[in-house]
């Protein structure tokens, strides 16, 4: 294929997997939306008038930024994983392999499309947070920035999920035992300078807590980890999940088993 063969490709799947989002916006936005209010109404004014301030922010505020890197990480994930692996049980997936399309347009066209989800589902829940308290973005260019590569290691993430996943059941295993708990302990209710210093080290170990501080310091401007250090990260989960994904359909694991 030309590369402008490539890029009609790319560009025809991941408007398939955008459109896909909107056919369904009952499922794929709505919830989150609903969800989100949920968790501002009950941590943010119940029991964040208890709380007070939280690293000289309002408590509201302090876990807004929380909350919206919250549902792009959920959303980004559960798209792919959701599209790839039906994908890929009903069989049309086999269609995509053995036409002239290269693999990195399959990856891509789908990641595109959690990608989409994460960020449509992530300015719904910043609207929504605007009505619970006042946002002010200290960084435009690190806030976009942070909260785009994390669509896209997430997305990844749910490939690499569908990939491997055998049946419906599998699909749910990872973002309940595995995502849930990295991201509620990720720093989103709290800051980790707040645990004990053992607990503050083994924080260090879960990614999302470099995620959800960077892009709390590009709309409030504080964080607790280094934000030099939390691009490396992210950057490093990018190439590191899409090279492996690269791998496994190219050896057809998971896919011609």
């Amino acid at each position: 294929m030309s590369v402008r063969e490539q890029l009609v490709a790319l560009l025809t799947l991941a408007r398939k997997e955008y459109q896909r989002v909107l056919r369904i916006w009952v499922q794929t936005i709505v919830p989150p939306a609903i969800t989100m209010t949920l968790y501002f109404v009950i941590f943010g004014t119940l029991i964040g008038r208890r709380i007070g301030q939280m690293g000289g922010f309002d408590y509201m505020a302090y876990i807004a930024p929380g909350l919206i890197m919250m549902s792009v990480i959920t959303n980004s994930y559960g798209n792919v994983v959701s599209s790839f692996f039906s994908a890929k049980y009903n069989r049309h997936l086999e269609e995509m392999l053995v036409s002239p399309m290269p693999n990195w347009t399959i990856i891509l066209g789908h990641v595109l499309g959690g990608v989409v989800r994460g960020l449509i589902v992530g300015a719904i829940v910043t609207i929504v947070a605007l009505f619970f308290t006042r946002l002010r973005v200290d960084n435009v260019f690190i806030a976009l920035s942070v909260v785009f590569l994390t669509a896209v290691v997430f997305s990844l993430g749910g490939l690499l999920n569908a990939i491997f996943a055998r049946k419906f059941d599998d699909v749910s295993i990872i973002p309940s035992f595995v995502l849930a708990p990295l991201t509620y302990l990720g720093g989103v209710f709290y800051s980790v300078s707040l645990l004990p210093e053992f607990a503050q080290k083994a924080s260090l170990l879960n990614p999302i807590l470099y995620m959800v501080n960077a892009f709390r310091y590009g709309v409030l401007g504080v964080s607790d980890i280094d934000i030099g250090l939390a691009y490396a990260i992210i950057l490093a989960f990018v190439l590191g999940l899409f090279g492996i994904a690269m791998l496994l359909i190219d050896r057809g694991v998971g896919i011609r088993e």
